[in-house]
């Protein structure tokens, strides 16, 4: 008896720990899937900000995960937190922060949710990456709210592919490639193009998250198609 061949093969470049998430999702819809991280969580070793804090704000689960492994993180886990949307903070929930509080997904939907909550003279640590989507002390400037920012880790990027992203780009196994973030959609072109894949790439789909992720995509001469909401139902929808 046969096997059904999956209807998708898979390049996918999102970092831990999502990859590892998607990844399964994936392959439980019959795709197989070559995961190659195209952006590596590291740690700064920046120093915490002295103290007090009225709240804690997070933009990223990249940046729970870096304040809970520090000493200091047990000293903070009784105020309140403020995370940019959901899966932050679940992330904060589950590194043993009890009172968190959602944005709607952005960073100036975080600032004015900590606007309306805090009062002016409130001070946050924002423990945040090296790379971020907006600046949360200017937003909150203008409403007499201090933010100390703590950068506590990077997204370093990778330099070329793995062997085997290489190998199934040479052989031709791979279908379709999803992106979720228009940093690592550059990383993988730098990396094609050191590894002299660049034209094999662009016989893929490529499916993005958002306009700004296909962008350089579609710059470099990539077939792109973009979800309908950036969330990643609505891009497996593409599939």
């Amino acid at each position: 008896m046969s096997l059904a061949v999956p209807s998708q093969r898979i390049l996918l470049t999102r970092p831990e720990p999502g990859a590892a998430r998607t990844r399964a999702r994936l392959e439980a819809l019959g795709h197989t899937v070559v995961s190659d991280p195209m952006l590596r969580f590291k740690e700064t070793g920046a120093p915490l900000p002295r103290g007090p804090f009225s709240a804690l704000a997070f933009t990223s689960a990249h940046g729970v995960r870096a304040l809970a492994a520090r000493p200091q993180a047990s000293a903070l886990r009784g105020l309140p937190v403020f995370t940019v949307g959901a899966r932050t903070g679940a992330q904060a929930r589950a590194a043993g922060f009890t009172h968190v509080i959602e944005a709607d997904g952005n960073v100036q939907a975080l600032a004015a949710l900590l606007a309306a909550r805090l009062a002016p003279g409130a001070r946050i640590l924002h423990a945040a990456g090296a790379d971020r989507a907006g600046d949360l002390a200017a937003l909150l400037g203008r409403h007499h709210l201090a933010v100390a920012l703590c950068v506590l880790y990077a997204m370093a990027p990778a330099q070329t592919l793995a062997d085997a992203t290489r190998t199934a780009l040479l052989l031709g196994n791979l279908d379709t490639a999803l992106h979720y973030s228009a940093r690592s959609a550059q990383t993988l072109l730098h990396c094609v193009a050191t590894d002299g894949v660049k034209e094999l790439l662009r016989a893929l789909r490529h499916l993005c998250l958002s306009p700004a992720i296909a962008a350089p995509l579609a710059a470099a001469g990539c077939a792109v198609e973009i979800a309908e909401a950036a969330e990643e139902d609505a891009l497996l929808t593409l599939l």
